[in-house]
């Protein structure tokens, strides 16, 4: 085996594993764990998160499709 084909099946792999992960990351299912993952760095002490157009309305953050956030 040709140190050739190695490299050519590693970037194979390597493309398919990148193609697999934008997949992933544009799919309809992830956007509300994306959207709410957005929101963290906004987010209060209590979990609110401040809504721009009325300074008295707040979202409560669910706390789900986060999990590898400490």
């Amino acid at each position: 085996m040709d140190i050739n084909i190695f490299r050519g099946a590693i970037l194979l792999i390597l493309i398919f594993a990148f193609l697999g992960l934008w997949a992933w990351a544009w799919s309809g299912k992830r956007k509300s764990a994306f959207r709410e993952a957005s929101m963290l760095p906004l987010e209060e002490d209590g979990g609110v998160i401040p809504n721009d157009e009325d300074p008295t309305d707040v979202i409560q953050s669910k706390g789900q499709g986060v999990s590898h956030v400490n």
